[in-house]
């Protein structure tokens, strides 16, 4: 493990950590009709997550982890705040072979209710499982915006919303104080943003084809810090690591909601367009370990980019408790 991802739980017990990559075992090796042996990913992103959730280095193999039923689970974490954790991996795990797998999902639902758990993304899963997949799109997109917006999400139509510099509603002075980026140092957070839409051929804020400043800045932001790219498996490291950051429904409206769009390809809205078999399972608990370790959050309100524009990235970085280097060159190899 990279010494500089703290890893997530790192004083959970030998016993816990067992029970929870046993659970996760266990549903990764779910089939239609009894278990099934574990997919290449589901190896591999039990390996992460014994690097990146609770530290081991080298991290456990699939032999060494003993599938968990969800009584031996909910025994195991007992007393402990670690029952919604377990839940979320898990809810992970159901779904890292990039399908819709009903028997995972009704899998997940069983260590739920031992664990007496109610969560609104175990929610989501049901109603996904249950063929009411518009349904759980719109609240996917409802959670998602408001977690963004920090206020109750009634708009309907989000590309509206996602794309306000149309027409005359084009703000110049805006695109112009982005673009003006480019004369700050090289290696600051600021021209590393510039560079960032540059690389990219993405418009700039206050441009017809750019996005609105108030998910722009705080999102792209995450992949200047991050060094994650663009790429739908980019795109799931940067919300993976900004629901552990902004922790405001990270599941149902962060995590889920990109595993549907780049993982699963299903589209939740026209900006976003969706991809199939994105999700990096040797690099995801990575981002999700480093966002939970960060110390600032992009999308708080109270979040200043241009005071922060002029400072070196690496400092930046440094000073948020974020790898010197980022996080591209995660993994779980050693």
């Amino acid at each position: 493990m990279s010494a500089a991802v703290r890893p997530l739980l790192p004083d959970a017990t030998p016993a816990q950590t067992r029970a929870i990559l046993g659970a996760m075992r266990a549903v990764a090796e779910t089939g239609p009709a009894g278990d099934i042996p574990a997919s290449d990913a589901a190896r591999r992103a039990l390996a992460s997550a014994d690097r990146y959730i609770f530290g081991h280095r080298p991290p456990a193999t699939l032999d060494a982890i003993a599938p968990v039923a969800p009584d031996a689970l909910a025994a195991a974490l007992a007393g402990s705040p670690l029952a919604e954790e377990a839940a979320k991996f898990l809810a992970v795990m159901a779904l890292v072979d990039g399908a819709l797998d009903r028997a995972k999902i009704a899998r997940v639902m069983d260590y739920a209710a031992a664990l007496g758990l109610h969560a609104h993304f175990l929610d989501q899963m049901t109603r996904a499982a249950q063929d009411r997949l518009q349904e759980v799109l719109a609240d996917m997109t409802r959670c998602n915006m408001e977690s963004i917006t920090g206020s109750t999400w009634a708009a309907a139509d989000v590309n509206r919303w996602l794309l306000p510099y149309v027409g005359s509603n084009a703000d110049p002075a805006l695109a112009a104080r982005f673009a003006a980026l480019e004369g700050l140092a090289r290696g600051t957070f600021g021209r590393e943003f510039w560079a960032h839409f540059k690389r990219n051929n993405y418009g700039f804020p206050g441009e017809a084809g750019g996005l609105n400043a108030a998910f722009s800045v705080p999102h792209d932001s995450v992949h200047v810090l991050t060094g994650f790219d663009t790429s739908a498996r980019g795109e799931i490291l940067v919300s993976t690591f900004t629901a552990s950051m902004h922790r405001s429904w990270p599941m149902a409206g962060h995590v889920l909601p990109v595993i549907f769009s780049w993982h699963l390809k299903i589209e939740i809205n026209q900006v976003a367009t969706s991809y199939a078999g994105a999700l990096d399972p040797d690099v995801f608990w990575a981002a999700w370990a480093a966002g939970a370790a960060a110390s600032v959050d992009t999308f708080a309100p109270d979040f200043d980019f241009w005071a922060h524009a002029a400072v070196p990235l690496a400092e930046l970085r440094a000073r948020w408790l974020i790898p010197r280097d980022g996080l591209a060159g995660e993994g779980s190899v050693g």
